[in-house]
């Protein structure tokens, strides 16, 4: 009995397999999976952003807005006009687009008078977008194509596309305080042409200069910011610019800023834009 009592007591031990092939189970398949899906929805995000304009982005906006159960613009409802306003040009907003009341007002004048009807203003903000898609789109292997696209920057505006040819901090399109133009401005208005060439729309120059960091008593920008938008007209015209399309020709000394800085660089430039038709016939 004495020896019972001083025996080792007996260990059982039980060892836990675990299955899954080393993997520690399923779990990281789920969390792939959510990578996965979460990727995807920010590149289609991406997508969206870079392929629709502001307005069809305003309207998407508009649609998951849960404040404004009215817009008078796009509500983006679900009821019988799918969140559409009737203030349009054609009964029914185009969606993510959608109108005002001056725009059917416009619209509902040109008409009477002869102007453009909704379907040619549509077929015009086609070719606007075109000119402006084949603009952006120009590049190539050479060096020129990336020297000159540095050079330019678009924007759709009420009164048409705007291409603006600017200053950079290395080279300049004029010589200093002066319309006298360097050799890149005469590939610039060779690209120009070459692009609006793709519409019959007239054209208006605006020149605009920036603002000299001292007094003088003389203000040279008026004159200098004309000048340099009659120089780029007569340019335009020696590289096969249809005179008969020029609109108008306009210098905004240093009134209009491109930067919060009006002395910058930046605020040397050319705004070439090609009109609409009913800015062209409004002659504004």
């Amino acid at each position: 009995m004495a020896r019972q009592g001083n025996a080792a007591p007996v260990v059982i031990k039980r060892k836990k397999i675990v299955s899954g092939g080393g993997h520690h189970g399923g779990a990281w398949k789920v969390a792939y999976a959510d990578f996965v899906t979460a990727m995807m929805a920010f590149f289609l995000l991406m997508w969206l952003l870079n392929a629709t304009t502001e307005k069809q982005r305003k309207g998407l906006a508009d649609y998951f807005n849960p404040v404004v159960p009215i817009n008078r613009i796009s509500g983006g409802g679900d009821d019988a006009f799918g969140g559409d306003s009737v203030m349009s040009e054609q009964t029914l907003a185009r969606n993510g687009q959608g109108a005002s009341a001056s725009d059917l007002m416009q619209t509902t004048r040109s008409v009477a008078e002869g102007g453009p009807t909704p379907a040619e203003l549509a077929a015009e903000e086609a070719i606007l977008r075109e000119v402006d898609r084949q603009l952006s789109a120009y590049s190539g292997e050479s060096m020129v194509s990336d020297t000159l696209r540095r050079h330019v920057v678009t924007r759709l505006s009420d009164e048409g596309l705007v291409i603006e040819l600017f200053d950079t901090d290395t080279d300049a399109l004029f010589f200093p305080d002066s319309a006298d133009p360097r050799p890149i401005l005469y590939d610039l208005a060779a690209l120009v042409v070459d692009v609006t060439s793709l519409a019959t729309n007239r054209l208006a120059i605006s020149g605009h200069v920036r603002a000299y960091p001292i007094t003088l008593r003389t203000d040279p920008t008026w004159d200098l910011s004309t000048a340099r938008a009659q120089s780029l007209r007569s340019l335009l015209g020696e590289v096969g610019l249809d005179p008969a399309r020029m609109q108008r020709v306009t210098g905004f000394a240093d009134r209009r800023p491109a930067t919060v800085d009006p002395t910058a660089i930046r605020n040397n430039r050319i705004e070439v834009t090609l009109l609409r038709r009913q800015s062209a016939i409004g002659g504004t």
